[in-house]
């Protein structure tokens, strides 16, 4: 029974993740709510081990119906890694907590902001090209890679937003970077979780094949509908997001 509740939770987030990201919103706690007793570093571990075969599966069914922009996607693949890589070693001597109360404050602005701009997303049309396109790219992978390695919540949302508002993409295409990107943070993060011995590979395995079903479908759903329906997701987990954390940071605690 632990099983199948957990591989429904993993096929309902590898749905959502692999049209905005956020699908840790939905595994995540549901992890933490089969198995209270186990260490938190393991069911992340678990949770990134699987999800990620989504995020891969999805990555390439996008490269496969949406022009993707390669010279600065690779760059940035790379700089996602290391960022993540790097987040990751950081937070073994920082604490993140910080950000616990940030973050939610952080993720209202990226709502706003996209109601605000209603045509935001709607046209494909990248600011840079060359030398500058790849720099940008890179920064983006570079930065929300380490947050990821280092904190994480709503990494796929803060992917597409950058990719959106500063590269010039539209969602579609942001939504199809964005898994690249944050197929290469999972990767870091797993690396470093297995070798502290943090997954659980017994479960990863059944948890992998509902994640790529979840995904198969929600690829599906944004080739078909396009960047209005991205969009429209996007506003969803967002404000999803933002009342998770917000809860986490200030009713959870006490505050």
């Amino acid at each position: 029974m632990e099983l199948l509740w957990v591989s429904l939770a993993s096929l309902l987030a590898g749905f959502v993740d692999s049209i905005v990201g956020g699908g840790g919103l939905v595994l995540v706690p549901a992890l933490f709510a089969t198995f209270p007793s186990a260490h938190a570093a393991t069911l992340f571990g678990t949770n990134k081990s699987a999800s990620v075969w989504g995020t891969a599966f999805a990555s390439w069914q996008y490269s496969r119906h949406v022009e993707m922009r390669w010279r600065a996607m690779l760059p940035a693949i790379a700089m996602s890694f290391f960022g993540a890589f790097a987040g990751a070693w950081v937070v073994t001597l920082v604490s993140p907590q910080f950000l616990r109360k940030l973050l939610p404050l952080i993720l209202l602005g990226v709502l706003l902001y996209t109601l605000a701009k209603k045509e935001l997303g709607h046209t494909h049309a990248p600011r840079f090209a060359g030398r500058q396109e790849l720099l940008a790219a890179g920064a983006v992978g570079l930065s929300i890679g380490f947050y990821d390695g280092f904190f994480g919540p709503g990494t796929g949302s803060f992917f597409i937003f950058l990719l959106v508002r500063w590269l010039g993409y539209d969602f579609l295409h942001a939504s199809a970077g964005a898994k690249l990107l944050n197929l290469a943070s999972n990767i870091a993060a797993i690396i470093l979780f297995a070798i502290k011995g943090h997954v659980w590979w017994h479960y990863a395995l059944p948890l992998a094949l509902a994640n790529v079903v979840g995904s198969l479908l929600g690829t599906r759903l944004a080739l078909k509908h396009g960047t209005g329906f991205v969009r429209g997701v996007f506003i969803v987990v967002v404000s999803a997001l933002i009342l998770k954390t917000g809860f986490d940071a200030f009713l959870r605690q006490g505050v």
